[in-house]
This record gives structure tokens, C-alpha cells and sequence, in this order.
């Protein structure tokens, strides 16, 4: 069958393992110095391995592969591994919003007699629980990549205490931590911002962010690029975005968001609209034009 699934260019993989423990289903070994995807069925093409290399090595692509097969990842790489591993692959799914699999893997649980992981780590028992758990602190893994989807819980943006309304749909929003998989991205018009964009305009949520999904960056001082334009080209190929608006600052070092876009753009197989917005150091818009 096609479906998607990591590829990993040898040239640009140093070996480094930075990648294995971003996969939960161990799909991945490096054997003879290089990242290698040992099996088709262990991979699911969520691309959690993603933002955890730093060459930009790894990529999701689709192709011909067998089916993803949970209930034996269970069986040969999670539950073996006890269970904090058992934990933390529940929640790998449960972040991705894969109900089925994660169904079952709580089956699998159910059919071998195992106890729930539930006893010593949170764990939600299915996405909406989790969804409902993204307000309250969790036991391990890390809160500031957890994936959260806020547009499905409220029809109405939540104020601050200022009494502005907050127009974020989502989190995490900085690009080296979200994944391009996630469900909020898919079909979205997605505003990719300059880090600055947001403290130099004073309306920012309501003049930029209205009914968009986020991504932020910074050119001049973020390292590995080359994983961003992956992650916008899964984006654009896999998530189907409809927009792209590119809000920068008028300083030169900026417009190298625009060339990630391009550069993505011309990996992708799909094109899509890109809008250019220019914004000066004193919060107005200085240009807006579809390039």
C-alpha cells in the first residue's frame, strides 16, 4: 500500500542517534554509522523523529510500504521496554490524534493481561481525554512540545486578564517543535511569522492570526534550516495548506523566512498562495503583496 513514511538521506545523517528516542516504536537503529529505518512496519509517518535531527537528514515521503502494524510494535518494541515506555508511546499517539492506533494499543494492553500505565504515569485513555488534559499538568514527557489543538475545545477565543482575546489555535508554534502531521495544519491557511513580528505589532493576534494556524521562526539566529523547509514541504505536500502568509520584518536578515518558503515550495509537489507581509520596526505594515 502508499502511505507516508520516513526517509533518510545517508549524506546528510551523521550518525548521530538524535533521532532514536523521538521514535517510540523503534523503528529506528543507526547500524554502521547512519540512522537506518529498520522496518516499514514499525514506522507510523508521524514524523516525531523529525525535529530531532540536526542535519535535516529525515524527511516523510509516500510511498509503496507495508501497513504500519501497531499491535506488533507493541508486542516487539514497546512492551518490552515497560512501563514508562508503554506511557510515553501512548502518548506519542494520543499527541498525533491517532484514535485507531491508539485504540489498539489498549487493546493489545487488554488482550495480555497488562496493566495499565495509567498507575504510574498519565496517560489519556483516548484522544478526547487528552484533548481535555492539555489545561492540567502531566507526568512526563515534556509540556512544551505536547501537541494541543485549542480551536476544537472553544467556539470563542479565551481572554487574558487584559481583556484581549487570544486568537492562538494551537501549540507548540516554533517550528523545530511542531509537527508537520499535526491536524491543525492540515487544510489550514498557515501564518508563518518572524519571531519579532509579534512584539513589534500591537493587534498582532487580531491583525495576523485570525482562523490561522502558527508557525514561528527566526533566520538570523535559529540553526538548521534545512529541517524547517522539510517540515513546510510535509506541510504543503501532506497537510494540504490552502495559504501561506509570510510576516517578516523590514530588517534584511528576515527575508530569509521568504526563501524557506521557496525552498519548500519547489520540494513540494503541491503550490500553493503565499502572501508577503512586511512589517516595520514600529509595528506597521509597511508592504503586504501575494508573491
Amino acid at each position: 500500500m502508499e502511505r507516508e513514511i520516513i526517509t533518510i538521506d545517508e549524506s546528510r545523517c551523521t550518525g548521530c542517534g538524535n533521532c532514536i528516542p523521538g521514535c517510540p516504536e523503534g523503528a529506528l537503529q543507526v547500524i554502521d554509522g547512519k540512522a537506518r529505518l529498520i522496518s516499514d512496519l514499525f514506522c507510523d509517518g508521524l514524523g516525531a523523529c523529525l525535529g530531532h535531527c540536526p542535519t535535516g537528514a529525515m524527511k516523510i515521503e509516500s510511498r509503496e510500504a507495508e501497513p504500519y502494524d501497531e499491535k506488533r510494535v507493541m508486542h516487539e518494541s514497546i512492551v518490552p521496554g515497560g512501563a514508562n515506555v508503554i506511557a510515553a508511546h501512548l502518548r506519542h499517539l494520543a499527541d498525533h490524534g491517532q484514535d485507531d492506533f491508539l485504540q489498539q494499543a489498549q487493546e493489545y494492553l487488554e488482550e495480555h493481561g497488562l496493566a495499565s500505565p495509567r498507575q504510574h504515569v498519565a496517560v489519556p485513555k483516548t484522544v478526547a481525554d487528552h484533548a481535555h488534559a492539555g489545561h492540567h499538568h502531566h507526568e512526563g514527557g515534556c509540556p512544551g512540545s505536547r501537541m494541543m489543538d485549542f480551536s476544537a475545545k472553544n467556539s470563542e477565543p479565551a481572554a487574558s486578564s487584559a481583556g484581549a482575546p487570544s486568537a492562538l489555535r494551537q501549540w507548540p508554534i516554533q517550528l523545530h517543535l511542531v509537527s508537520p502531521q499535526a491536524p491543525y495544519y492540515k487544510g489550514s491557511d498557515l501564518l508563518f511569522a518572524a519571531d519579532c513580528t509579534a512584539f513589534a505589532v500591537g493587534d498582532f493576534h487580531d491583525s495576523f492570526m485570525q482562523g490561522k494556524s502558527l508557525a514561528i521562526a527566526c533566520p538570523k539566529l535559529d540553526a538548521n534550516m534545512e529541517i524547517y523547509v522539510e517540515k513546510l514541504a510535509a506541510m504543503i505536500d501532506t497537510g494540504h495548506l490552502n495559504t501561506i502568509t509570510v510576516a517578516i520584518m523590514e530588517v534584511p536578515c528576515c527575508g530569509g523566512l521568504l526563501s524557506i518558503v521557496a525552498d519548500a515550495l519547489r520540494k513540494a509537489g503541491r503550490k500553493v498562495p503565499v502572501k508577503k507581509v512586511i512589517v516595520s520596526l514600529q509595528g506597521t505594515i509597511v508592504s503586504e503583496e501575494w508573491v
